[in-house]
């Protein structure tokens, strides 16, 4: 009986009237508005949407105001799948960087983006968790080994490497673009 009335409601209305094709909106694109609207940025983020119809995939960039990455504009590119809020967005750093948490194919070391990811964090968990490698590099969980040694060992030298290829160069065989604002 209540769908009769919907469907004639929506026949009154002039909705679904063509051939019963209608856009439906998925769960992810529900929660992934809902947690976009309720983002609250710290003022070393932005957002930034490609294609303002699609919530699905947008970047964050991040310009971190202290620590070894002060200076930086670091872009992250987030894709979220059709089963989010029930796994993870898929999040990768455009920006090359040397850091212990980040390889140089951007791959980010996070566990809230691997196997501590629960349905109730939203994308602003993960803004504060990326932001926070920035002020804080972990060097027991490491992508780039040789980073996160580097970090253990001599401090300074890390520090210098870093300042290096935010300028733009080379640690080895990889090249890091020039990323200081």
């Amino acid at each position: 009986m209540i769908k009769l009335f919907s469907l004639k409601q929506q026949k009154k209305n002039g909705e679904g009237a063509s051939c019963g094709v209608q856009k439906q909106t998925s769960a992810a694109q529900l929660r992934i508005t809902k947690d976009i609207n309720e983002l609250t940025l710290p003022k070393t983020c932005g957002v930034e949407f490609p294609n303002p119809d699609d919530l699905l995939n947008f970047k964050l960039v991040i310009c971190p105001d202290e620590g070894f990455y002060k200076g930086g504009r670091f872009v992250f590119s987030f894709e979220v799948g059709p089963n989010y809020p029930h796994e993870p967005p898929k999040v990768k750093c455009d920006t090359s960087v040397f850091h212990p948490n980040i390889d140089t194919d951007g791959n980010v070391c996070l566990n809230i983006l691997r196997e501590d990811w629960k349905p109730v964090l939203t994308v602003n968990s993960i803004v504060y968790g990326l932001q926070f490698l920035f002020l804080e590099p972990n060097p027991s969980d490491p992508l780039n080994k040789e980073a996160a040694e580097m970090l253990q060992n001599n401090r300074r030298a890390f520090e210098h490497t870093v300042q290096k290829t935010m300028k733009g160069a080379y640690v080895g065989s990889a090249y890091f673009n020039r990323c200081l604002k």
